[in-house]
């Protein structure tokens, strides 16, 4: 599962005022969508919600708009019609978390042993020896005269 994402089919509300400009078409409003995902430190599931807002102009054909910028700068009004899905896809991708967590505190698993912290009992803890201290350990139980 990845971290965070709208997923596929989930509707999505949009809220869009489409004005005719004199270079263009401008497309303004919210676009907001339920978003579903796994905490980032606890892979629990992790659910919210995105709202952005968007802005954004598409240039009509033989304008000045049009012949100073790139496509991918500016969209392009074509056949009368303008395509929001990836102006919205881009515009949603920056606004999702990158680490999204369940909630500001979270724990996360143990190192150790993989339990959520967050469930398992307090203070919970595992008496691990560094490999490389190890010898040293059993120095401690040894009678004086040993040493």
């Amino acid at each position: 599962m990845e971290l965070i994402a709208i997923q596929r089919g989930a509707p999505l509300e949009l809220d869009l005022r489409v004005e005719s400009v004199s270079e263009g078409v401008l497309v303004t409003g919210t676009v907001a969508a339920p978003t579903t995902g796994e905490c980032a430190r606890c892979l629990t599931t992790v659910s919210g919600r995105v709202e952005v807002e968007l802005t954004e102009l598409f240039a009509y054909p033989d304008t000045l708009t049009e012949e100073t910028t790139d496509e991918d700068e500016v969209g392009r009004v074509i056949n009368d019609t303008v395509d929001l899905e990836q102006s919205i896809i881009d515009a949603v991708g920056l606004e999702l978390p990158f680490s999204p967590v369940c909630r500001t505190d979270c724990p996360g698993l143990c190192p150790e042993c993989g339990v959520p912290l967050a469930s398992a009992e307090p203070g919970h803890h595992h008496d691990r020896i560094d490999p490389r201290w190890a010898k040293l350990a059993g120095m401690l139980d040894a009678p004086e005269a040993d040493l």
